[in-house]
């Protein structure tokens, strides 16, 4: 119940349409309630001519004509509400189904590292695609027979109650044996849907990772392996998904025999009725119909009860993920305008910085640290010591547990981060490319900028030639894989989204290690030119490439064991010399 009044709070919003549909879905069914009546009229006549003369036989026969033209319009009004009311509920449907995805891809947007860190993409993927599908599926048939059920279940009972209390009371009795039925069922069977559910992202997960590390699974020759852990949840999916539909299954023929068995009790105690002169045969038939139509709107939602309990699990899914805790500022007030300073010199300050992913394993601890204006940092040390760590937290991609940051004398947790992360331009070893022309991914480093800018932005990290080698140059259009780039050309593109946006802070997250030695060179000149007089941190393997840097952060187990640029920390001889020897023993 919680699941369905959440999604009327969606469909809220197309209530005219709502309305529209069920207006039509009244029609239907008060045009389909009126056949029964009309035939079992016509049946009376019939029988009343054997008892008519000549002259009154061809009246009742012009009787009979009218009373079947009759059925035949409100069969053709009835189809005619049907099908208008399936286009506007398809309308309904998919308009829902859009916002919901709008709503989940604007969610993706505001979800904090941790949460995409700690959960496989495939199952975000499943969420958004394979959940609201189902979950579209599933509304799709109830609203179908929604409306005309309950019109239908009312006005057939309203009927009966006409022609014959006592018949219409005996059916109203036996009513809530169906309920009961689909409610024990169906009750069963939820758990069953929800697990299908999750093991279907966990499914979907797999494939992505197998997918998109297809390279690297084979060049392992792990096929096997990826085949079993497929197989195994795959076999999973199979054995909770037979359940799930074999034990919702049951509902229908169950209440088709709750159904039969009220079917079968009307005729009884009508043939009685007949039988003693209380009823006569025409309106007997046409309670008959009356107990078919009263029951279908019962069959056909225990029809679809599999469709619907597997849109309901997965309707839960998405809700769970839509009430994820967002990316919040939670030191700046959402109604207080931005009034943050917008020339930044890059003065940082690091106080007792402490930090933790697991509250159990601290990682960095007591972190101190004073960089000036301008000043260019290069952090390094051994895999795991906190290098990549120290970036995230400088552009709060995670909040420190401990300490302060401050930069220009403000604590960044009293700035917001869009405009904090506005101020530092960040160049990764991943290189994103997205589907788009070279011109549209280089753009992206600045909002507004010209073609113009985008092309020296490019000459000035000297991706300006290779791009001009491309069919069609920076209107050429590349995937969101970049296939047909080296990976020095996609890291060159990156680079150059960096120059064109001139922040006034870097960042360099081993920017260069997908660059071979020389064009390293040539963009280390073009860093140099960009770092002049801005706040730089470049976090590096490759110890060369940080020789001129004005400090060098020496961590390890996140703290700085040394600091100092590099001739007085090799003169010192401790680990970063040893890190150094590491790479240059032939020196």
């Amino acid at each position: 119940m919680k699941t369905l009044k959440r999604t009327l709070r969606y469909i809220k919003k197309q209530i005219w349409l709502m309305v529209l549909s069920m207006l039509l879905a009244a029609g239907a069914s008060i045009s389909a309630l009126f056949i029964p009546i009309m035939i079992g009229n016509a049946i009376d006549v019939i029988a009343d001519i054997e008892k008519a003369g000549a002259v009154e036989v061809v009246g009742l026969m012009f009787v009979v004509v009218a009373l079947l033209g009759k059925t035949v319009a409100a069969v053709l009004v009835s189809a005619v509400c049907q099908q208008l009311m399936s286009i506007i509920n398809n309308k309904v449907t998919y308009r829902v189904v859009r916002d919901i995805r709008n709503e989940a891809f604007s969610k993706i947007q505001k979800l904090p590292l941790k949460y995409l860190d700690s959960r496989p993409a495939g199952e975000t993927v499943s969420n958004m695609i394979s959940d609201v599908e189902q979950f579209a599926d599933g509304m799709l048939l109830g609203f179908s027979q929604f409306f005309t059920g309950v019109i239908t279940i009312f006005g057939t009972l309203g009927l009966m109650l006409s022609i014959n209390v006592r018949v219409a009371l005996l059916v109203l009795v036996l009513t809530p044996m169906s309920f009961l039925v689909a409610r024990f069922i169906s009750k069963h069977t939820y758990e069953m849907f929800k697990l299908q559910s999750v093991t279907r992202g966990e499914q979907t997960a797999l494939i992505d990772e197998i997918i998109g590390n297809e390279k690297v699974v084979k060049s392992f020759c792990h096929e096997d392996e990826a085949l079993e852990t497929f197989d195994e949840i795959n076999a999973r999916l199979k054995e909770c998904s037979q359940k799930a539909v074999f034990y919702s299954s049951l509902t229908n023929p169950c209440t088709r025999f709750v159904n039969a068995v009220v079917y079968a009790v009307v005729a009884l105690a009508g043939g009685f009725s007949v039988w003693s002169g209380a009823l006569s045969v025409g309106m007997l038939s046409t309670l008959l119909c009356y107990a078919n139509q009263y029951t279908k709107p019962f069959n056909e939602i225990t029809g679809v009860i599999t469709e619907l309990q597997n849109a309901i699990a997965c309707a839960d899914r998405i809700f769970a993920f839509l009430d994820e805790d967002t990316e919040k500022d939670s030191r700046v007030l959402d109604d207080v305008k931005d009034n943050e300073v917008h020339k930044i010199e890059g003065h940082i300050v690091m106080n007792n910085v402490r930090f933790a992913y697991d509250p159990k394993k601290p990682l960095i601890e007591d972190l101190n640290l004073d960089v000036r204006p301008g000043q260019n940092v290069a952090i390094v040390g051994p895999t795991g010591c906190g290098k990549t760590t120290l970036i995230n937290l400088l552009m709060r991609f995670y909040d420190i547990v401990d300490g302060e940051i401050i930069i220009d004398g403000k604590e960044i947790r009293d700035m917001r981060r869009h405009t904090l992360r506005s101020k530092f331009g960040m160049v990764l070893q991943d290189t994103w490319i997205k589907e788009a022309t070279v011109l549209d991914n280089i753009l992206i480093g600045k909002k507004g900028a010209t073609r113009e800018e985008a092309i020296e932005a490019a000459k000035a990290v000297h991706a300006h030639s290779f791009i001009k080698r491309l069919p069609k140059g920076y209107d050429t259009v590349l995937d969101e894989d970049g296939s047909g780039l080296s990976a020095g050309q996609k890291q060159l593109l990156c680079i150059a989204r960096v120059m064109l946006m001139q922040p006034p802070m870097l960042i360099l997250d081993e920017a260069t290690s997908n660059i071979d030695t020389r064009t390293e060179l040539i963009i280390s000149r073009a860093f140099n030119k960009l770092m002049e007089n801005r706040t730089s941190f470049v976090v590096a393997h490759r110890l060369s490439t940080i020789k001129n840097a004005d400090i060098i952060l020496v961590m390890k187990d996140g703290h700085i064991i040394e600091q100092g640029d590099h001739a007085s920390l090799i003169q010192k001889g401790g680990f970063y010399k040893q890190l150094y020897m590491s790479q240059y023993r032939q020196a």
